[in-house]
């Protein structure tokens, strides 16, 4: 199945582990941009947006219910998406732009999300698009549609907005000609040399973005999706959001916009200050605190809300769909695609926290590798990797998991794993895949450096 990219791997045994070495020479060759956190996965990002509320009465389509105007919209990128259903079915552009103003004037704040998740911003109300911000230093929108010269906009109460017709893909920010922002609320988006750039409607590669997703167990969170030009054909949830594309991230973040293939619709959903307790299956003990044991809460989120988000504004979830993630999100996509067997066709953990449930001294909950070795092989592709120096690995406390004695990266841990699926089934080469990184480090340059790697593989499905 592999056989395409094995050949740019050398092969290796220690410890009785027959593993992928990652050769020097490929790094340049096949690998670009990735992702990740900090050791243990202690890094932590903040819910995009602000303010509250969901949407409501809609013109043109969108969704929800409180009272707040919005304009439906559907995905880009060659996808096609759906609006929702509204109460609310005017497609009279004066009365759109009216509910929409009147929301604004109401609670900006309450009324800029529910637009932002239903149709997004700027607004397409059908003679143009709205453009809006509550920024008070800012007074003009400016884009490659003026020659960045600046447009006045109109002072509202709290706001400020104007109309105006431009065409797909175009760049603009709010500015004053001194400042220079990229909407906070806009749908979509990119980044070049000066940060962040927001657009409308493109139809090449881009971001997009939903703000303050959550439900009655996961706090609200942004939702960050790499559309693809084209429709895709393949979709992978990936955990740690705001570390996937923007190069402002921990290490330079992973880039992954640089190394998607073709077709393939990356979804980053953000962490939370929570992420030790979301991203792990049962309890540990580090340093001296308990913490972890919401990962069933958490995939059930992915599966119960997010997957449905991504199948409302896109035309539906592409057909193929993966789960990947970094150290403690790597243990998360393990977790999730064993709570949902046959729903995930590809789950990839980048130096997995393999090992979590027992790395507190005289904690023996069950570990991710004690978890597969019991349920047995099952139909999910898996890829598995870490950094390290490898070798010199130990049971140092009897609890049956191999510790990383001085090589670090979760090495050990993650050998004992392949191994074990090895065991139970998995054939090496056809539904699991393990690469070494000899002398990579836990952190997101590392993780950049080969996150192709199980796209590629994934790209395969």
């Amino acid at each position: 199945m592999f056989g395409r990219l094995a050949a740019g791997w050398g092969s290796g045994h220690a410890g009785g582990v027959k593993r992928i070495v990652l050769v020097a020479g490929l790094f340049g060759a096949l690998l670009l941009g990735a992702c990740g956190d900090g050791e243990l996965g202690t890094s932590s990002g903040g819910s995009g947006g602000a303010g509250a509320g969901t949407g409501a009465s809609t013109s043109n389509g969108g969704g929800g219910s409180g009272g707040v105007a919005t304009v439906g919209g559907g995905g880009s990128g060659g996808v096609g998406g759906t609006g929702g259903t509204g109460t609310t079915s005017s497609t009279d552009p004066d009365a759109v732009l009216n509910a929409l103003l009147d929301a604004l004037r109401a609670d900006p704040q309450k009324a800029l999300l529910a637009q932002a998740n239903e149709g997004g911003w700027p607004a397409d109300i059908g003679k143009g698009h709205l453009f809006v911000t509550t920024d008070s230093k800012l007074d003009k929108v400016a884009g490659d549609f003026d020659g960045w010269s600046g447009t006045a906009l109109t002072q509202d109460q709290g706001f400020r907005w104007i109309v105006l017709q431009v065409s797909p893909g175009a760049q603009y920010k709010f500015t004053n000609l001194t400042d220079w922002l990229a909407d906070p609320w806009s749908r979509a988006y990119t980044y070049d040399n000066f940060g962040q750039m927001s657009l409308v409607k493109p139809a090449q590669a881009h971001l997009e973005r939903f703000f303050k997703i959550g439900d009655a167990q996961m706090e609200p969170r942004t939702v960050r999706i790499l559309v693809p030009a084209g429709a895709p054909t393949h979709v992978i949830y990936t955990h740690d959001g705001q570390n996937l594309f923007d190069p402002e991230a921990f290490f330079g973040g992973w880039k992954i916009q640089e190394s998607a293939p073709a077709g393939v619709m990356v979804v980053g959903i953000d962490n939370t200050p929570a992420r030790m307790d979301e991203y792990t299956h049962v309890p540990d003990k580090i340093s001296g605190q308990t913490l972890g044991g919401l990962g069933d809460a958490y995939a059930d989120f992915l599966q119960d809300t997010v997957r449905p988000l991504v199948a409302k504004h896109y035309g539906g979830e592409p057909k193929v769909v993966g789960t990947m993630g970094s150290s403690l999100g790597g243990l998360i996509s393990f977790h999730i695609a064993d709570r949902y067997p046959g729903e995930y066709a590809f789950a990839a953990s980048l130096s997995g926290t393999m090992g979590w449930g027992s790395i507190g001294n005289g904690v023996t909950n069950e570990t991710m590798i004690e978890r597969y070795a019991s349920h047995g092989h099952q139909a999910t592709v898996l890829y598995l990797d870490s950094g390290g120096d490898g070798g010199n690995c130990g049971d140092t406390d009897g609890d049956g998991i191999e510790d990383d004695i001085d090589q670090g990266d979760n090495y050990c841990e993650n050998a004992q794993l392949f191994n074990v699926l090895e065991a139970v089934g998995y054939q090496d080469g056809n539904d699991l895949v393990y690469v070494w990184d000899p002398g990579a480090s836990h952190n997101e340059a590392a993780w950049a450096s080969r996150v192709s790697v199980p796209l590629q593989v994934f790209a395969g499905l």
